[in-house]
Parts: C-alpha cells; structure tokens; sequence
C-alpha cells in the first residue's frame, strides 16, 4: 500500500531522531529531578502515605472504642433501665480503652518515630 503523504522512509528517520532527541530530555529532567528532591521524612514517596495511615488508624482504633463504649453503655441502660449510670461509666471505659490503643500503637517498635533504641 502506498504512503499517503509519500515522505516514506525520510519522515520515519525524522521522527525517530525526533523521538530520541524528546527521550533524551525527558531523562535529563527526570535526574535532576531525583538530585532536587530530598530523602527521606514526608517528602519520600512513601513517606506521606505511610503517616496518613498511621494517622488515620490511630483515630479510627480512638474512635471506635468510644463508640463501642457508648453503645454498650447505652445497651446495658435500655435493658436494666438505669438511664444513664452504665452509658457514661462505659463511655468513660470506651474513652481510656481508646487511649490505651493509641499508646499501643505509638509505643511499638519501629513505629511512629522509626527505629527503637536497645
């Protein structure tokens, strides 16, 4: 079959010495910029990501327990019927349940502050 614009092989070098000339530097400024980019803390790629998830594990263990505290507080009050002693000791219990996860997760080792010293 014919060539429709009938360059041929001359638009083909061209655009291969185009292609190589473009991929070329595209890897220049992809070097520099892995030279500007500083290592490590939120700025590594999978730094950011890792402190949100602690983050959003740390509130949502918090929460939780709170929640659960409530509603178990709450459960025992409609059964007995003494509204509302068990719903605020239970909430009080869901409260430092709550706590105490997030002491948990901040106190293991190689946790939110890297390394543990022995």
């Amino acid at each position: 079959m014919a060539d429709p614009q009938g360059g041929g092989a001359d638009d083909d070098a061209a655009m291969r010495a185009r292609l190589k000339d473009l991929s070329g530097a595209l890897d220049g400024h992809r070097k520099g910029a892995e030279t500007r980019q500083p290592t490590g803390g939120f700025s590594s790629p999978n730094g950011m990501g890792q402190a949100m998830s602690l983050g959003f594990r740390v509130m949502s263990e918090f929460v939780a327990a709170v929640v659960v505290g409530g509603f178990i507080g709450w459960a025992i009050d409609r059964w007995l019927g003494t509204s509302p002693g068990a719903l605020i000791v239970f909430l009080a219990l869901g409260t430092a349940a709550g706590f105490w996860n997030v002491y948990r997760i901040a106190m293991q080792p190689g946790g939110p502050g890297g390394t543990t010293k022995r």
